[in-house]
């Protein structure tokens, strides 16, 4: 049996268009989670109430993510998604951008203690709804997991994504398996790991090392190779002509959806190069440096087309 597939969010790429044509073309995926939704000047961006409209995320298994620094900011997010129709929410407690760990948000609010238990104790009087966290080992001491998971580990959750690093690494170095294994052994939730799952043998082998996992979260692996979730759930390593195949019918049908809402070529171009931010491996150098070095949208296609 397969162990589940997450798709962890990246703002700027995994937005509701990018979900829906990944679902619709390639699936395998358990749950998409939207990039976070945070307060900003007292109230949520119009960006991010835009992509969680369930409008635009029909059909698609959906998860919003909040991220707070206090209470008041977790409970007026959980009301904005709720009013949404929603009835999962995904806390992240992650997130290792400075912009928001300084400011006591993802994870940077692991050495905060006190407030998550507070929203521990508002998320298990919220019966009707049900909540799950992605974390790390903590901001700048990978000590900071151990009194936060006995604090969660008394409350309802669906399950604990923890990404093995500390936030002030972001993705530099290697993750930390040691701490992830003593993590899923204290934790009483399902635990799903997260971090530098790239193949679909990266994939077994965590099913091997941690045969009681609750699934497996993939961000950058899922945008370097689109294909990784499918590829595993069908139990057949793709081709390289194939894994190609379905990138371009992406990056088509992303340009068809971009085209007439983007104002000017310059803004499609931003984009569209997005798409192969982390395919490099994938492409080879020579084609992902043209890709990526193409001053403008013609010279863009131009290099598109040698994929």
């Amino acid at each position: 049996m397969n162990i589940p597939i997450h798709f962890a969010p990246l703002q700027g790429y995994t937005d509701d268009t990018y979900r829906r044509i990944h679902h619709r073309l390639a699936g395998g995926i358990t749950a998409y989670y939207t990039p976070f939704v945070r307060m900003e000047g007292g109230s949520v961006r119009s960006k991010d109430m835009r992509d969680i409209r369930p409008e635009f995320n029909e059909g698609v298994p959906v998860v919003p993510q909040i991220i707070a620094k206090s209470m008041k900011e977790f409970d007026y997010l959980v009301g904005v998604v709720e009013e949404k129709g929603y009835t999962r929410i995904d806390l992240n407690m992650g997130c290792p951008f400075p912009m928001q760990a300084k400011h006591g948000r993802g994870s940077g609010l692991l050495a905060h203690t006190d407030i998550i238990a507070d929203m521990a104790q508002s998320i298990a009087s919220k019966k009707h709804l049900q909540f799950s966290v992605k974390m790390r080992l903590g901001w700048e001491d990978a000590d900071e997991w151990r009194p936060v998971v006995d604090i969660l580990n008394d409350i309802p959750l669906q399950h604990i994504a923890l990404h093995p690093r500390i936030g002030t690494q972001q993705y530099k170095g290697s993750t930390d398996k040691e701490a992830f294994h003593e993590f899923y052994t204290r934790c009483k939730h399902p635990v799903i790991y997260n971090g530098d799952v790239r193949t679909p043998d990266d994939i077994r082998q965590l099913e091997k090392d941690f045969p009681n996992l609750g699934g497996i979260m993939i961000g950058r692996g899922l945008l370097a190779r689109p294909s990784l979730a499918k590829e595993y759930t069908a139990g057949r390593e793709w081709s390289e002509d194939e894994r190609r195949r379905l990138a371009l019918e992406m990056h088509a049908q992303l340009m068809e959806h971009y085209q007439p809402v983007l104002n000017s070529d310059a803004q499609l171009h931003a984009r569209m190069r997005l798409f192969w931010e982390y395919m490099e491996e994938e492409l080879g150098r020579k084609t992902y440096k043209k890709i990526m070095k193409a001053g403008n949208l013609k010279n863009y296609l131009l290099a598109v087309r040698e994929v």
